[in-house]
This record gives C-alpha cells, sequence and structure tokens, in this order.
C-alpha cells in the first residue's frame, strides 16, 4: 500500500490535509514516543506535524503563549526565558526535540508535575482539526466547543486517535531566581520515608525524585530564600545540597534512566516505591506524583502491567519490539466515555490505529461485541 505523506504548515493546510484525504491517516510528530503505547497500525496517509511550527501569539504580561503543535519545546523554552518565563514542564525527551503537540498527546510528564500539574493543567485552549476536517476551539480563546467537550483536556494522552492538536494556548510561570537541589544516596524504599518527611515540611519541593539509588530534591524560589531551605533540607534528609554543575549532572542522569525505561506506571504515591521495588530493575520514582518507570526486561512487561493493575493503578509500554509486546495494563474506568467520545470525534476511524485497540477489543469482548 502507498502511503501519502501530509506535511501541513498552518490550521488551514492541516484542515485541507484531513478534509481531501480519504481513508486512515496516523499522525506523527518529531518521533520521540515512536515505540510508545499500541502499535500503529497502516493507514492511507501520515500527518507530520514537523512543519506546524511556530509561536501564533505570546503575552507576557499574562503569561500564556499559543503555539502551533508541531513546535519542540525546547525551542519554545528558549524564546520564553528571553522574558524570564517558561512553561513549567520537563519531561525527559524534551531535550530530544519533543514536540509540544506531541507531548500532550501522550500525557507525558516530568519532575516539575509535583509543583506544576502535568499539561492537562498547563493547556487552557487548543484547536482542532476532526478526522473530516472540522475545526474547533476549546478553552482560552474560545470560538466553538464540539458537542460541549472540553476538548483540550481529552486530547491529553489520545496518542492522535481522536483529533489532530493544531494549536495549543498554554500557561506560564517565571523563571525563578535560584534552583538548588538536594541528593542523597539511598535505597527505595528509604526514600519513600524521607520523601513523607519532607512533604509534610514546609519545604515545598518542585521535585522529588528517585532515580536509580538517588533521592533528588529540588527547591526553587529566590536566591536567599532557596539557599536557607536547601541547607534546612540537607539536614532534614541527611543529604548534600549540590552544586549548579552537579545538580544539572544529577537531572541529566534522571532524564537519562527514563528515556531508556520499558514501562511507565502511574499509582498513588504512596503504593509507587513498593510497587518498583517488586521488580529489582532500574527504576525511577516520583515519590510526590506516583509516576515512575522501569527498564525492566521486556519479556516482564506483561507482569509489569498485572502487578499496577491490582495496584489499582495505570501503565503504558515505552519500548515496544517489533514482535509485541502488552502496550498497556488496565483500561481507564472511563473506557466507555472514551469509546463514545472516540466514534463521535472519528465515527469512521479513520485517525491512528491501533493505538488503544487492546482497550477497545476488551470491552468489545465483555459486551459482547460481535
Amino acid at each position: 500500500m502507498t502511503t501519502t505523506m501530509l506535511a501541513p504548515t498552518d490550521l488551514k493546510g492541516a484542515h485541507e490535509a484531513l478534509a481531501d484525504t480519504k481513508g486512515t491517516v496516523s499522525i506523527r510528530g518529531a518521533g520521540t514516543a515512536e515505540g510508545w503505547a499500541g502499535a500503529p497500525l497502516p493507514t492511507a496517509a501520515v500527518l507530520d506535524t514537523t512543519r506546524l511550527t511556530g509561536v501564533l501569539t505570546y503575552n507576557p504580561s499574562d503569561m500564556t503563549v499559543s503555539v502551533r503543535a508541531g513546535t519542540p519545546l525546547a525551542e519554545l523554552q528558549r524564546e520564553l526565558a528571553a522574558n524570564g518565563q517558561r512553561l513549567a514542564f520537563d519531561a525527559a525527551r524534551v531535550a530530544r526535540g519533543a514536540t509540544v503537540g506531541g507531548l500532550v498527546a501522550t500525557a507525558d510528564s516530568g519532575p516539575l508535575a509535583l509543583a506544576y500539574g502535568s499539561l492537562r493543567d498547563l493547556v487552557i485552549g487548543a484547536t482542532v482539526v476532526l478526522a473530516d476536517g472540522t475545526m474547533a476551539r476549546t478553552g482560552g480563546h474560545v470560538i466553538k466547543n464540539v458537542a460541549g467537550y472540553d476538548l483540550a483536556k481529552l486530547l491529553h494522552g489520545s496518542y492522535g486517535g481522536f483529533a489532530l492538536l493544531a494549536e495549543i494556548v498554554l500557561r506560564l510561570h517565571p523563571v525563578p531566581g535560584a534552583s538548588r537541589t538536594v541528593a542523597l544516596d539511598c535505597a527505595l524504599d528509604a526514600a519513600a520515608e524521607r520523601a513523607a518527611t519532607v512533604l509534610g515540611s514546609a519545604l515545598e519541593p518542585v521535585c522529588l525524585e528517585w532515580a536509580d539509588g538517588t533521592l533528588l530534591i529540588r527547591l526553587e524560589g529566590t536566591s536567599e530564600g532557596t539557599e536557607d531551605r536547601s541547607r534546612e533540607l540537607a539536614e532534614l534528609v541527611g543529604g548534600a545540597v549540590l552544586g549548579d554543575d552537579a545538580g544539572a549532572a544529577a537531572w541529566k542522569r534522571h532524564a537519562e534512566l527514563v528515556g531508556r525505561a520499558a514501562v511507565r506506571v502511574g499509582c498513588r504515591p504512596s503504593r509507587l516505591a513498593g510497587l518498583l521495588g517488586r521488580f529489582g530493575d532500574t527504576a525511577v520514582a516520583g515519590l510526590g506524583t506516583g509516576i515512575g518507570t522501569t527498564s525492566l526486561p521486556l519479556d516482564e512487561v506483561g507482569a509489569v502491567h498485572d502487578a499496577v493493575t491490582t495496584e489499582g493503578g495505570m501503565s503504558v509500554t515505552r519500548r515496544r519490539p517489533p514482535d509485541g509486546v502488552r502496550a498497556w495494563g488496565r483500561p481507564p474506568s472511563a473506557i466507555r466515555l472514551l469509546t463514545a467520545v472516540k466514534k463521535e470525534l472519528d465515527p469512521l476511524g479513520r485517525l491512528s490505529p491501533g493505538r488503544f485497540e487492546s482497550w477497545f477489543a476488551e470491552l468489545d469482548d465483555k459486551e459482547g461485541t460481535p
């Protein structure tokens, strides 16, 4: 089958690309999450967003920015930094060129989620293009909603299966005056105990992560205040305050570990250490967010999904080999709603088929759908 390549550069081009194309379409960004989730099925066309780039409107006084979805986040952050602002989001693959739209579509997150939330919290509006070319806006700068849905929220973690994210409006935060990292080499269970102590204190960390043997805690704020708090934090946990270079190296190692992960898990923060500790492989644990990753062998991925399901959490495979490994843990409790939304927004199932097929197939089996 010959695959048609689509590469729109603006909203009009994205509308025309989907309206004029027949058959199935997969949506692709920078390719930094190509091996995540369910294996995409072959499609008649591939819509590449990497030319759908650029800042549309930026209002430093309002602390909002509107960008085309194919814009690499690292490039956007450099532009925002010139005005002392940032998108408070630091997923590991940002450094590898991940696009704003791709990060939203995969529901990725980073250590700063402890203080600022996920992109679901930072996206305040979006312009999307449905499978038939219909354009819709939601959230900031509202023009039209589709059947009352908050599309900006719905498309967080949609893997291109509901609509094309074309333009995104983001909430910004100031770049902090200072940042300090406190580190402590310890086992995961000991890290979890110290994390509980820190979270019960008045120190307000912005990041609280265990990265394969090292507890990393980041503080941000004014220069003087951050220095005082970091020393207090180091004394509280028995760790050491890292210098700028050592701190940057520690977080770079953290990102590299996340980038090599086979599975991402999410559960109650109080259960994460016990869950990841069962497998004894290289792991990263967000001890305040409940989000972690593990780099265990691929033939053990199914066991991780089963364990996460038992704990009432969610999991997704992040390193999928050609012969296939289970892509997901249990379907979310809202799977019936998601299925209904998919059928309303993409009734012919044209967009990114295969990403959620195991969930939909499981639901069909339970309900006896032929």
